[in-house]
């Protein structure tokens, strides 16, 4: 027979199974609790170590004099993996900026050092030709020829003198009755204008276009005959000076341009109108060594003819 007292034995032990199911779940709860919680403060202590002088903008305080309220039974279970998710948006936001920001300085720098390679070139045979006016005499009589002579003593006209007078009207007439080639490929076209120019002797006038060939199509198939002929208007117009800077621009741009042999071998023949012997004998040597076929084929005469004007050790 159940007596009283048994039934209420029975009703304790109940609510004592009913607690003691419950606890295994609670203690779960308080240790996700706390290894969350583990998490945050290891979170905060990377981004302090990475970014260090963080502030309250960015990082929460250690210590809060505010009594944290107690999560209710709707917290998500995600707040911290969810705060870290917001603060690893900002960072990679402030990476873009930074990201940004450095393509941006780079590119400045890119157009200060083009700006710099402009002015540099503002000293030299480039804006000289541009601001020159052409000579009233041409300087040469001599028949155009795959290596032609130059004069020994070429004619020199003062700016003053060439600023006043000014062309002729005969030289204007005959540079207009050469014509300019009208193809399909402009920069073709303005390097053979120059080249026509040239070999018509008209150096000062071949100076501007082939200068302005240059300056405009610098990545041209014919771009190392243009620096190399602007190189040879120079030292035919008695201007070795000037003609040594495109021959050695013209050999250091690409060694193995198709007329880069030939401006180094003009160096030489440039240096040594300047009567610098020591380094028309380095040009000598190196062309030797650097272009042996040219040395022994098609300009073995102009490379001999060079040597014979020079004693090198």
């Amino acid at each position: 027979m159940i007596t009283r007292s048994s039934r209420v034995l029975a009703g304790t032990l109940a609510v004592l199974a009913t607690g003691l199911v419950a606890l295994p779940a609670m203690a779960q709860d308080a240790s996700g609790e706390a290894r969350l919680r583990k998490l945050e403060a290891e979170v905060r202590a990377i981004q302090r170590q990475v970014f260090p002088g963080g502030d309250g903008r960015f990082f929460e305080p250690e210590v809060s004099t505010a009594t944290p309220s107690r999560p209710g039974p709707t917290t998500p279970s995600t707040t911290a993996v969810t705060d870290i998710l917001i603060r690893l948006d900002a960072l990679e936001a402030q990476m873009q900026a930074l990201t940004a920001q450095t393509e941006q300085n780079a590119n400045g720098l890119a157009q200060v050092q083009a700006r710099l390679a402009a002015l540099e070139s503002s000293a030299s045979p480039a804006t000289t030709v541009a601001a020159a006016t052409p000579a009233t005499t041409p300087a040469v009589t001599q028949p155009a020829a795959t290596n032609p002579p130059r004069a020994a003593t070429p004619a020199v006209t003062t700016p003053a003198a060439a600023a006043a007078t000014g062309p002729s009207a005969q030289r204007l007439a005959a540079v207009q009755a050469i014509a300019k080639p009208q193809t399909e490929d402009a920069g073709e076209d303005e390097y053979s204008y120059g080249f026509r120019l040239w070999d018509a002797k008209f150096y000062p006038e071949a100076q501007q276009q082939l200068a302005l060939y240059v300056e405009k199509y610098p990545r041209h198939a014919r771009i190392s005959f243009g620096r190399n002929l602007l190189g040879r208007a120079f030292l035919d117009d008695g201007k070795p000076r000037d003609a040594a800077t495109w021959f050695l621009r013209n050999y250091q741009a690409d060694k193995n341009g198709a007329r880069a042999g030939d401006s180094l071998l003009y160096l030489a023949e440039s240096m040594i109108a300047m009567k610098d012997t020591s380094r028309a004998c380095i040009a000598l040597a190196e062309f030797a060594e650097t272009y042996p076929a040219l040395a022994t084929g098609r300009l073995s005469g102009q490379y001999e003819a060079n040597r014979k004007k020079v004693t090198c050790n």
